[in-house]
């Protein structure tokens, strides 16, 4: 690891020989960045991004569709810690095919303050397909949304970039 980079050593690696997955740095506490090296070409992760059944199994099981506007459910566990109720309402905002997608994401239960909006953005690599999260809309004066956005920031980080890379590597 390069000091100060606030590089993850994981993942697998670009092309190019960097490391799949990377901590882009400089967020503060009202968004979170994520950046994935996958290898697979963007009509692969688009489906595992879009399609109900792969969303189910790499993040949480809902009844997605790919129209903006559509309002959804995905269905997690439940963290008192944060005030999430365990039952996410989603909704799509905006798309371009196999090139990004942003989704509304608010507690079903109004639970918290929570009112985020979460993009992945694709990029062609090599053989591959780097993929961009940003999650923003964290509130840093909420004592509940500190504590959610240093869960999902590892979270994502860890856990839902391997559950997808696993997913990925099925189809």
């Amino acid at each position: 690891m390069t000091e100060n980079t606030g590089d993850v050593t994981e993942g697998a690696h670009g092309p190019d020989g960097q490391v799949g997955l990377e901590d882009t740095g400089g967020e503060g506490l009202t968004e979170i960045r994520v950046d994935r090296f996958f290898p697979h070409p963007p009509a692969k992760v688009w489906r595992a991004l879009t399609e109900p059944e792969l969303i189910g199994r790499w993040l949480m099981p809902g009844d997605f569709r790919l129209e903006v506007g559509h309002v959804y459910t995905l269905q997690g566990r439940a963290m008192p810690g944060t005030g999430f109720s365990g039952t996410v309402r989603a909704q799509v905002l905006d798309f371009e095919p196999e090139k990004m997608i942003r989704v509304g994401w608010k507690d079903a239960e109004g639970g918290n303050a929570a009112d985020w909006t979460i993009t992945w953005t694709l990029e062609p690599e090599g053989k591959g397909t780097r993929l961009f999260l940003h999650h923003e809309g964290f509130d840093p004066d909420d004592p509940m949304q500190r504590r959610a956005h240093s869960i999902m920031s590892g979270g994502w980080r860890s856990n839902v970039m391997e559950s997808l890379g696993e997913v990925l590597d099925t189809l």
